[in-house]
This record gives structure tokens, sequence and C-alpha cells, in this order.
């Protein structure tokens, strides 16, 4: 079982920037990777995206492309999401996500957080 904490959520203008964190404890030699998810007021949930532990991989939606970057700190167990350039529709309960090893799922999610983009 991992647990996840996000942080860093807040209240920007469109074209400013925020940094996202993401603290993992538990079992984390169980991840082989994670993620960041958002989900807007009346959409489904969206992949945003994802890093690897050990591959040095990383993964983006195309709506962010360009504008978002994904680091780790595994000495911290931290992930973190830079977003840059941010849009009104960025606006969005921000998930962290690890995941599972054995299923190759993202099976252990965060609280959330809240990113609020103004135009």
């Amino acid at each position: 079982q991992v647990q996840l904490v996000e942080s860093g959520g807040g209240l920007v203008q469109a074209g400013g920037s925020l940094r996202l964190s993401c603290a993992a404890s538990g079992r984390t030699f169980s991840s082989v990777g994670m993620g960041w998810f958002r989900q807007a007021p009346g959409k489904e949930r969206e992949f945003v995206s994802a890093i690897s532990w050990s591959g040095g991989s990383t993964y983006y939606a195309a709506s962010v492309k360009g504008r978002f970057t994904i680091s780790r700190d595994n000495a911290k167990n931290s992930v973190y999401l830079q977003m840059n350039s941010l849009k009104p529709e960025d606006t969005a309960v921000y998930y962290c996500a690890a995941k599972n090893q054995l299923t190759l799922t993202f099976d252990s999610w965060g609280q959330g957080t809240q990113v609020t983009v103004s135009s």
C-alpha cells in the first residue's frame, strides 16, 4: 500500500505557473512509476503526465506538452509537476497516482489538490 499526499495547488492567472508536489510513503518498492491525473468540473478524470522510477522516461498528454514538466526525487520519495503557461482549461483537481508493479495499473491515489486558473 502506497500513501500519497499532494500539495502546491492554488489560484493563478492565465499564463502563470504552479509547482505541484507529491510525497509518497509506504510500499513504494511496489511502484514502477508515478503519474498525475486531473478532473475538471463536469468532466471525466484524465491523464496528465507520468514518470518511471528507474528508466528516466516521461510521458505527457497532448494538451500539456511543452507547458508541463514532471520530475522526481527518489531520495525524498517525491514527484513534482511544474506547470507553466497555465490556461483556464487547466483548472481541475490534480491527483498524484502510483503504478502497481504487479497489476501495472495506477491503484494508489492522493487526496487531490485544487488548481484554479483565472482568465
